[in-house]
């Protein structure tokens, strides 16, 4: 007869075990060619490897072996400034270090030339050549999505699905799988963080005949909501003079996209409520209701769960609209991708000859070293003008917005865990009981994103809704 006590967990049992964490491995991350800017960036895992040459080569690309005993990966830049045998990283215990091996232009760690070898702490930026790197000491490794990538070799299934973090890149692997489906979906996330690209991601893989149809509800006018929305008859009241289909019916067949869903007032989410609910809509002026076939997805960057709390936002259509939530991560969050994202943007055509910009190294410092507090659009915005005020020139610090220009050097990043998993869920907990389930207060008092915590939450099964009685 089994033993009843092999089902649990042992005290000795990792925590990363006892409570479902995935365990968190050093990474080396290719962020940006300054260079070329168009080769984006690529991450190598640096679990299993004892040592990390850096060197010159026709193109980027990584080769992993073992010598003498050694584990090593060989990584060659694409760069005249890079020498043939530049640098090496290597690994003493569970720390690692890097060391100039005698290159013509020298190794910088975070601004400064090194001039022996030197340890490494989490968040280091690496200057070989015009590249710059950096290393993080322990990300939360998810399965199939910690090894090497390089963003040269792969293509996204649709824009703004690539992620060199591997927590990022698992997150939309798992919204990929969803965009398939029709399950209504929430977008969460800081304003300029992509969503609406995302949406558009979301019914391009959908395989979804119909069109995409945006909708921003904070601009719909009050006096003319319900006819925005579902459609009108020809003189249905004053200024009516033809029929209109409303956003609605125009999406008929497709991915209806309600951006900024927190916005929209109180009689407008009743009568959506009833889109959702009974897939007819009654346009303004008729009795019958017209059938509609809609995929909803909507976004926010407000917390609807407490504007629910306030009475602000229907509980019951919340509950509709987020079948299946994804939270995006602020750009501060995963500057990692900052070459990825540079090599998307400076592609299209809002960025005239962008496809032709080149930065200097001090550029690119400035560009990892800032906060962008409004994320990706704020970073688009940046490139438009430096490239407009080069006018073919490399890219300069100075042609760059004051608030980036002047970034400081890039500080470590903030640990994105407490100590340990037990810690995470006895704060959470204790926090939302003395908040009474206010998840904006938890984050304010943890210092973190209202996105982490629904993340934290999500793993550890806490729900808010127990703290609210």
């Amino acid at each position: 007869m089994p033993d009843p006590s092999s089902s649990f967990t042992t005290p000795d049992e990792p925590l990363q075990e006892r409570h479902g964490l995935a365990p968190k491995k050093p990474f080396l991350f290719v962020v940006l060619h300054c260079d070329q800017p168009a080769l984006g960036g690529a991450r190598y895992e640096l679990s299993g490897l004892d040592l990390l040459t850096i060197g010159r080569g026709e193109r980027r690309e990584a080769c992993r072996g073992t010598a003498d005993g050694v584990r090593c990966l060989t990584l060659r830049l694409p760069a005249s400034a890079v020498s043939k045998s530049h640098a090496r990283l290597f690994r003493e215990g569970e720390t690692w270090h890097i060391e100039d091996t005698g290159s013509r232009n020298g190794c910088y760690l975070n601004g400064k030339r090194i001039e022996r070898a030197r340890r490494l702490a989490d968040g280091d930026l690496l200057e070989i050549g015009c590249t710059l790197l950096r290393y993080r000491a322990a990300l939360t490794a998810s399965p199939g999505h910690d090894g090497d990538l390089d963003s040269a070799l792969v293509r996204p299934e649709t824009p703004g699905l690539l992620s060199l973090v591997p927590s990022a890149a698992a997150e939309l692997a798992s919204l990929a799988r969803i965009a398939r489906t029709n399950v209504p979906t929430l977008l969460l996330g800081e304003t300029g963080t992509g969503k609406e690209v995302l949406a558009n991601g979301i019914h391009a893989l959908s395989g979804r005949p119909g069109p995409f149809v945006a909708v921003n509800c904070g601009g719909l006018t009050a006096s003319l909501l319900e006819s925005q929305l579902f459609g009108h008859v020809k003189g249905a009241f004053t200024g009516a003079l033809r029929d209109e289909p409303g956003y609605v019916r125009s999406a008929d067949g497709g991915t209806l996209f309600l951006d900024e869903i927190g916005d929209l007032p109180l009689p407008a989410q009743a009568a959506l409520l009833r889109v959702l609910q009974e897939r007819e809509v009654v346009p303004v002026g008729k009795t019958r209701p017209t059938i509609v076939d809609v995929r909803v997805v909507a976004a926010t960057h407000k917390a609807l769960d407490t504007l629910c709390l306030r009475g602000d936002f229907r509980s019951d259509l919340f509950a509709r609209l987020a079948g299946y939530q994804h939270a995006l991560t602020p750009l501060r969050e995963r500057i990692e991708d900052l070459g990825i994202l540079l090599a998307d943007l400076l592609q299209r055509p809002e960025i005239q000859g962008g496809r032709e910009a080149r930065l200097q190294v001090a550029t690119g410092r400035r560009l990892l070293s800032y906060p962008w507090p409004l994320n990706i659009r704020e970073l688009q915005q940046a490139l438009t003008v430096a490239v407009a005020l080069a006018n073919g020139s490399p890219l300069l610090p100075s042609h760059l917005p004051s608030g980036v220009a002047s970034a400081p050097p890039p500080a470590p990043p903030k640990a994105t865990e407490p100590v340990g998993a037990d810690e995470i869920v006895s704060r959470i907990v204790a926090l939302l009981e003395k908040s009474r389930g206010n998840v904006t207060e938890v984050a304010r008092s943890m210092g973190k994103t209202r996105m982490q915590i629904h993340r934290w939450m999500d793993r550890f099964g806490i729900d808010p809704q127990d703290y609210r009685r």
